[in-house]
């Protein structure tokens, strides 16, 4: 019953759609957003924040991609075999070779965000007059519509650039229909500061977690801001904008003292360990609700990996235990496997390899992302994961960046992932900054602790951008004179259906 429970609410309350609702949810009737039957009661709102989140949640798929599948992680090696990697890619190869264009751009119809942003708008427009729910409540509500909305137009700057500016909610939610131009990049990062200060301001004091973390929070918009203005500060905002980042995180720091790294790398993904002390926003997904959407691209089907080998476990793999059910469209290098150091507890977190045997020798044929695990029910693996947006390792990797653009040491932060990472392995005097190879350029430093921490979280291709142009030339295949791939197409059918927007500039119109 729950799972059909917010499929309702995500299909009618949440969207505001045109159709009449179920009657199970003893609700009138909603017609628009400027319907005056629903903007009745506080709990009629609370349903409407439980949506927007619904909403973000059916993003996720999205997110990983705009946030990571352009980088350097996944993709089949020059030379490698097609007997693990072999299962069709259906076109996602574009992505990792970075072969878009309008007709195959990757994401379309921006992602689905302006349907979101459109709700957001609708909450903020809306929640003043519920006159009879309880202030505090109001702000936090508040809070998260300002902070989420940044959050979507965020991404939207970082992956188009130019976008339309919509602060006002509209009947028509296809925002790719509207006759309206996209606004320049000045004006859509005015609006995400903009909004992010709204939502600090509305949230006052209030630094607490809402169910079970899967509520937008201070805390996630401080993250937000601390990565807004980390991007500025590398755009001309100097060491005024990495300062504007430090506090932010400072600030978690300082009001939330239960935040800290999990003392095991793979508990902070386990479903059995949610709301964990590092987590700070979650996408929540749970067993006959919800599951992690993008999960069956990135795994085998059992059958092809029963014929592999799992050489830490030195066993051959079988389909009743090694149940992933999924389709190998979006195999994992082999050099983000071997990228690893064997005593980083991460590695064998994060990524399975696959390997012939030839005598008693493991040869790798493959690998695939195993950070997120699932449950099993009835046999079947479940990815009830949930997905996170925003925990501590990444609050102390900003942090270290934001001291890096301050002249100061970022070490501390460094080392507290790092030993994590490496556990009773850790040899300070060897793993610990400053004393690696790479560390003598602190930049590749933190992007390689990056990289190793986040797979599949959706960070990497948006760390590369940050950085920098030429980080993203160093680690991706895209090549200085293809710099209009930095930004990504707009799709035909949004170009047809909003003849005032023009194509991203480098790729071909119509």
């Amino acid at each position: 019953m729950k799972k059909n429970f917010f499929s309702i609410i995500g299909a009618c309350i949440i969207l505001i759609s045109f159709n009449a609702c179920n009657k199970n949810l003893e609700l009138s009737p909603v017609s628009s957003y400027s319907d005056a039957s629903f903007w009745k009661s506080p709990e009629q709102v609370d349903v409407f924040v439980t949506g927007i989140h619904i909403n973000l949640r059916a993003t996720t798929t999205q997110l990983v991609t705009l946030g990571e599948m352009r980088a350097d992680i996944f993709g089949t090696d020059p030379g490698s075999g097609a007997a693990f990697t072999g299962e069709s890619s259906q076109g996602l190869e574009r992505l990792w070779t970075n072969n878009l264009d309008l007709d195959n751009s990757g994401v379309s119809g921006y992602g689905n965000f302006y349907y979101n942003i459109n709700q957001l708008n609708l909450l903020i427009n809306k929640i003043e007059t519920v006159s009879s729910m309880v202030p505090a409540t109001k702000a936090y509500y508040l809070g998260i519509a300002y902070g989420m909305r940044a959050f979507y137009y965020f991404h939207l700057l970082r992956t188009w650039g130019k976008v339309i500016i919509q602060t006002e909610p509209t009947v028509n939610i296809d925002i790719s229909a509207l006759a309206k131009p996209a606004s320049g990049t000045d004006s859509v990062m005015a609006l995400i500061k903009s909004d992010i200060e709204s939502s600090l301001s509305s949230y006052g004091t209030d630094y607490s977690f809402k169910n079970d973390k899967g509520l937008w929070s201070k805390a996630a918009t401080q993250m937000l801001k601390a990565e807004v203005y980390l991007w500025t500060s590398y755009r001309g905002g100097g060491a005024a904008d990495a300062t504007t980042a430090k506090n932010a995180l400072l600030d978690i720091q300082t009001n939330i003292p239960s935040l800290a790294l999990q003392s095991n790398y793979a508990n902070v993904f386990a479903p059995s360990n949610k709301a964990n002390s590092e987590i700070i926003f979650v996408l929540k997904n749970k067993l006959d609700e919800a599951q992690l959407p993008f999960a069956n691209s990135f795994f085998p089907q059992s059958g092809l990996l029963a014929n592999f080998y799992d050489s830490l476990g030195n066993r051959k793999f079988n389909v009743t235990t090694d149940n992933w059910g999924g389709l190998l469209r979006v195999p994992t290098k082999i050099a983000t496997y071997r990228a690893f150091s064997n005593l980083d507890s991460r590695k064998w977190a994060s990524i399975q390899g696959a390997y012939n045997r030839v005598g008693s020798v493991y040869q790798l044929a493959g690998a695939f992302v195993n950070k997120y695990q699932g449950e099993q029910s009835a046999g079947v693996r479940q990815f009830t994961n949930d997905f996170p947006i925003y925990r501590y390792a990444d609050l102390l990797l900003l942090l270290a960046e934001a001291k890096l653009a301050l002249g100061e040491n970022p070490a501390n932060e460094i080392n507290a992932v790092r030993s994590r990472a490496f556990g009773t392995n850790y040899n300070a005097g060897t793993m610990g900054y400053p004393n690696q190879p790479i560390d003598a350029t602190p930049k590749e430093a933190i992007l390689q602790e990056r990289f190793y921490e986040f797979i599949l979280e959706g960070k990497r291709w948006y760390d590369l951008r940050r950085m920098g142009d030429p980080y993203v030339y160093a680690h991706t295949n895209i090549l200085p004179g293809d710099s209009y791939k930095l930004l990504w197409p707009i799709d035909r059918n949004t170009l047809t259906n909003n003849r005032l927007l023009t194509q991203t500039p480098g790729y071909s119109q119509y």
